[in-house]
């Protein structure tokens, strides 16, 4: 029984290592063929948003379009890297587990 709870012990400090480093991790993304550009890390926050001028011309719902087209596209990303990222440190055992965020 102490064998199991130093394990799961072991897995929680490996897990929140693994948590600290999604902060660290950044992803690219993109929408109409590089107008807009996103960065976000691996804890799902928006870092950067860059929009080529020629796309300011556009009308606003493009534009929102656009954006939001990019930052889904990041944040599922950053999803898939983070779970990527756990299941490692899980060995998979947290993968019928859906967990926000993770």
């Amino acid at each position: 029984m102490s064998k199991m709870l130093k394990q799961a012990q072991e897995m929680q400090k490996r897990m929140e290592t693994v948590q600290n480093e999604l902060g660290e991790i950044v992803i690219d993304a993109d929408s109409g063929g590089g107008m807009v550009n996103v960065k976000i890390n691996g804890n799902l926050e928006l870092q950067e948003l860059s929009i080529q001028d020629e796309v300011l011309k556009e009308d606003r719902e493009m534009i929102e379009d656009l954006v939001i087209s990019a930052v889904n596209k990041g944040i599922t990303m950053a999803q898939a890297k983070s779970k990527e990222k756990m299941e490692s440190v899980t060995g998979g055992m947290l993968s019928g587990l859906n967990i926000p965020g993770m």
